[in-house]
C-alpha cells in the first residue's frame, strides 16, 4: 500500500517511458480524500489528504519511477441540458444555482448530476434535456438537496 499525504505541486514525468494508470472517480469519489483506492494495476493507494482537498480530472496523485497515477472523471448519472440561447443559459444557471449544484459546460450543453428534484424542476421549466451516463467534471452535491 502506498500512502499519499499530499498532492504533487508540480509534475515532472519520470525519466524514460512510463505507464499512465487511470483512476476513474465520480464527483463524489473525488471529494473523499481519506480512503483507500485500488488502482487498475492492483496497487492500493491510501489517500490521507488534508480535509478540504478536492481532486479533479487530470490530477496526478502519484508519480512513481515507471508509473503515473492520474484521476479521471468516471461516467455517472447526469442530466444534459441543451441550450439554444444566452437567455436560456442564464435561466438554467439561475435554476441550477438556486439548488446549489455544480455544473459542467460541454459545448452547447450544461451538464448537472442527476437527482429527482433537479429532473422535476427541468421538466416544469420546459427545458430540453436528456438523462445520460457520462463523465461529470464538476463537484458533487453537498449536504441536503432541495
Amino acid at each position: 500500500m502506498i500512502r499519499i499525504d499530499e498532492l504533487p505541486q508540480t509534475f515532472e514525468p519520470p525519466n524514460g517511458a512510463f505507464e499512465r494508470v487511470i483512476l476513474p472517480m465520480t464527483a463524489s469519489d473525488r471529494a473523499k480524500v481519506r480512503r483507500r483506492v485500488l488502482a487498475p494495476d492492483g496497487v492500493e493507494l491510501a489517500l490521507a489528504l488534508p480535509t478540504g482537498t478536492k481532486l479533479w480530472p487530470g490530477q496526478v496523485l502519484l508519480a512513481a519511477p515507471t508509473k503515473v497515477y492520474v484521476v479521471e472523471a468516471a461516467p455517472e448519472d447526469v442530466l444534459v441540458i441543451r441550450i439554444s440561447s444566452a437567455k436560456e443559459a442564464a435561466f438554467v444557471g439561475h435554476l441550477i444555482g438556486n439548488l446549489h449544484r455544480d455544473i459542467d459546460i460541454d459545448g452547447d450543453s450544461i451538464v448537472v448530476l442527476h437527482d429527482e428534484p433537479m429532473e422535476e424542476r427541468l421538466l416544469r421549466a420546459g427545458l430540453r434535456f436528456e438523462r445520460a451516463q457520462r463523465p461529470f467534471h464538476g463537484n458533487a452535491i453537498k449536504g441536503h438537496v432541495h
